[in-house]
């Protein structure tokens, strides 16, 4: 009697084992599914180095889809970040920034507007967003954000990415020395911006 008693204590925790097993199996396979479901990137290459951003077409559709289609188009490339203020943001994606009269910087774009897409992201450190002129005046133009966070902007930029490589470089480039615009004295260039499929 106590034999059987023991078989069966034995085979209960044998099988709650296995259960346990199989189910923490289970899960790790379905957060490493989650983990490794592509996101889409956008590899950013200037002539301090590249910064990976992840998108949000879920969030900012046609911003997303926007930024990638003049990406694609090579709008962006050899275009120059003109606007640079410590602890706060880079900005860029003005094709007026192309040329050497910094005059016009930041005033270019595509040559149309689309409408803002507000969402859930705030707009902090690491954050891509849309700079424009006021409501629903989205083109060409994005900024990074290098201030912890900017609440005053929350609601009025859509954010529609954020850093996940390249932080460092950002952090680099925030330091440069600037005139009493905001334009930095010395050229950061965009050469290429790549999306990865």
């Amino acid at each position: 009697m106590q034999t059987f008693i023991k078989y069966i204590v034995v085979l209960g925790i044998i099988t709650g084992a296995v259960f346990l097993l199989s189910r923490s199996t289970i899960s790790l396979k379905e957060e490493g599914t989650r983990a490794s479901e592509p996101s889409l990137t956008a590899d950013i290459q200037t002539n301090f180095g590249m910064i990976t951003v992840e998108l949000f077409p879920e969030d900012a559709p046609k911003t997303v889809e926007n930024f990638i289609k003049l990406a694609e188009s090579k709008f962006y490339d050899g275009t120059k970040l003109h606007r640079i203020i410590k602890n706060f943001m880079i900005q860029g994606g003005d094709p007026n920034s192309k040329d050497t009269d910094w005059s016009d910087d930041g005033k270019g774009g595509p040559g149309y507007a689309f409408e803002d897409e507000f969402n859930e992201h705030k707009v902090v450190r690491g954050a891509l967003a849309m700079a424009n002129s006021g409501p629903n005046t989205n083109g060409s133009q994005f900024f990074v954000v290098t201030a912890k966070e900017t609440p005053w902007l929350d609601g009025k930029h859509t954010v529609f990415g954020r850093v996940v490589r390249g932080m460092e470089i950002i952090d680099k480039i925030e330091l440069m020395a600037t005139n009493e615009k905001d334009h930095p004295l010395e050229d950061v260039v965009i050469e290429n911006i790549a999306i990865p499929r």
